[in-house]
């Protein structure tokens, strides 16, 4: 026993303590928001799944914070077949449909989905960090070749992701994971303006030949003329405004929200995933919200300190690819509850209901605690710290 004890506690010195109290801290919060969320249900669920999912998250934290990601990095071809298997499993029977979406898998009888495109974020990552160190080892990250070879990766992963599930929302996280990594490795800025300018061109023209669909278009309309369908597309984001603005300062309470509480089928929809930012505006109103921002900007804090500090080129990215998927779903998340995005389905990072979300978020906090275990400025700042 007190071998299996001493190992444990190996393990979880190794980890990167900080960090995993942030995360952990976080997701406690939002199972407590979660509850709330579907206490007019009667049935607490959700809740237990997403305790279960912090519980496997943890294990996946340590284990993570161990591994070799330079081993990891050796097997790339298994983590880039794996990741397209698991895209292309949507199209079988497992693959489920929600809200005309194919992004999850299940088994019947099973009470857990999972969705493959937050395992594949984190293989996503990494290996465009390492291909990102390669080409700057080997070729100019400015030449074209070069920024063929990176966008072919994005183009495989995310436009198959899109093609294979529909969702665009999590296609969309694909991309700003590249845009940023790609930055920091110094790909020169005109190929950004040009993506740029091209993608608004794609646009422009996919929208003017009505090859998107009515209802995508209307979900960017009502942006633009909040009273244009209030009952219909924007209906969703009307009912977020009310419970966001019903909250003012210091919220209506938790498990007392008007529209979080309300059954009727006029409420909040979605409340423990897509819009459990209103929840937290309603019921613990604007301080609320400014502690859940406060929380997961100290985790991208976090990771991006790691980045700064980290001693290879491939693990700087790595960081800095998963600051950047917490920030890309964490402002879109807000914005959609602000009614100044349009609603793509995301969740926000360790407080929605999802359970590979969860799981695979920790996992990838993992990668960067065992990127922060070989800084030694990194060590030296958490021995003083007493971290």
């Amino acid at each position: 026993m007190r071998k299996i004890i001493g190992f444990i506690g190996a393990c979880f010195r190794q980890a990167d303590m900080v960090l995993l109290a942030l995360c952990t801290g976080t997701t406690l919060f939002g199972c407590l928001m979660i509850a709330s969320a579907t206490h007019y249900t009667g049935s607490y669920k959700n809740v237990i799944v997403q305790g279960a999912a912090l519980c496997l998250g943890i294990v996946a934290y340590v284990f993570m914070s161990m591994l070799d990601l330079n081993e990891l990095g050796k097997h790339w071809k298994w983590l880039l077949g794996g990741s397209l298997v698991l895209f292309l499993l949507l199209k079988t029977p497992l693959g489920i449909e929600n809200g005309g979406n194919r992004a999850w898998l299940g088994v019947s009888g099973f009470p857990v989905n999972v969705q493959p495109a937050e395992i594949v974020k984190l293989t996503f990552i990494i290996l465009l960090a390492r291909q990102l160190a390669h080409l700057q080892e080997t070729r100019d990250l400015k030449s074209i070749p070069s920024v063929a070879m990176l966008v072919g990766h994005l183009g495989l992963i995310a436009g198959m992701y899109a093609v294979v599930s529909g969702d665009m929302g999590s296609a969309l996280v694909f991309v700003f994971i590249f845009a940023c990594m790609c930055f920091v490795a110094g790909v020169a800025k005109r190929w950004f303006v040009l993506g740029i300018l091209g993608g608004s061109f794609a646009f422009y023209v996919l929208w003017e030949t009505d090859r998107i669909d009515v209802y995508m278009k209307e979900r960017f309309l009502t942006l633009f003329d909040h009273e244009l369908d209030t009952m219909g597309v924007g209906w969703q984001q009307t009912r977020s405004l009310l419970a966001l603005g019903g909250g003012k300062l210091t919220g209506q309470g938790l498990f007392n929200g008007t529209q979080t509480q309300a059954k009727d089928a006029w409420s909040l929809p979605a409340r423990h995933t897509d819009f459990i930012f209103s929840v937290i505006g309603e019921e613990l109103g604007m301080l609320g919200c400014l502690f859940t921002i406060a929380l997961l900007a100290a985790i991208i804090f976090r990771c991006v300190l790691i980045a700064r500090n980290a001693q290879v080129k491939t693990d700087m990215y790595i960081c800095v690819g998963v600051a950047a998927m917490l920030i890309f779903q964490t402002v879109s998340h807000i914005g959609m509850c602000l009614f100044v995005m349009p609603v793509i389905g995301l969740t926000l990072p360790l407080i929605s209901y999802g359970g590979s979300s969860i799981v695979t978020l920790f996992a990838a906090m993992g990668v960067v605690s065992s990127i922060k275990k070989r800084s030694p400025t990194m060590r030296r700042t958490a021995h003083l710290l007493g971290s």
